[in-house]
C-alpha cells in the first residue's frame, strides 16, 4: 500500500504513511543539568560522559491549581561529544539533547540487578549558559560543525562502572 489519504471504519480521516517495516529510535530533549559531566574510558580507549538533565512542564490543574512535573534523563556521550559535554557543561546549564534511547542492564556492587534507560546522544547544543562561555546574547551557543556522530556499539559500556 502506498501513502495517503484514509478513512477508518467510522469514516473519520486519517494519514497512512505506507511504511512498512520502518523503525524510529529518536528522543529530543531540552533541560538543565542536575549535575556535573562525569567522563570516563572503556577499556578500549574511548571517552564516555554521562550526566543528567531535568525537563520540567508547568500546567494548570482542572481546579485552577498550579502544578509542575519534572522528568529526569540519563544522559551518555561517546568521543568528541564526550569530551565538548565534559568541557563546556556544568550543573545548572540548559542544554539540547538529541539521541538514541537505550535500556540497559547492570549489577550493583552489593549484586542488585538495576534497569536503566538512557539517552545515547547523537546531537548536542548548549544553550543558557551566557556570552561568557561564547554564546550570544540569547545564551544560545551552538556546538561545533559535525557535533552529529553514532554512539559506539553498546558491547563496550557493559565494561563501565557505573
Amino acid at each position: 500500500m502506498s501513502g495517503g489519504d484514509r478513512r477508518d471504519a467510522g469514516g473519520r480521516a486519517y494519514k497512512y504513511l505506507g511504511v512498512r517495516g520502518a523503525e524510529l529510535n529518536k528522543i529530543i530533549v531540552i533541560g538543565n543539568l542536575g549535575r556535573d559531566p562525569e567522563m570516563r574510558y572503556t577499556p578500549n580507549g574511548q571517552s564516555v560522559t554521562s550526566f543528567s538533565i531535568a525537563s520540567s512542564r508547568r500546567y494548570t490543574t482542572s481546579a485552577g491549581e498550579q502544578r509542575e512535573e519534572t522528568e529526569w534523563f540519563n544522559v551518555s556521550a561517546w568521543g568528541r561529544h564526550a569530551e565538548l559535554c565534559n568541557q563546556y557543561l556544568t550543573k545548572g546549564r540548559q542544554v539540547y539533547v538529541e539521541g538514541r534511547l537505550h535500556s540497559r542492564t547492570y549489577e550493583t556492587r552489593d549484586g542488585q540487578t538495576r534497569f536503566v534507560n538512557e539517552i545515547n546522544l547523537t546531537d548536542v547544543q548548549f544553550l543558557r549558559g551566557g556570552s561568557e562561555q561564547g554564546g550570544d546574547e540569547s545564551g544560545y551557543a551552538p556546538g561545533p560543525a559535525g557535533m552529529s556522530e553514532e554512539a559506539p556499539p553498546m558491547d563496550d559500556v557493559d565494561d563501565l562502572p557505573f
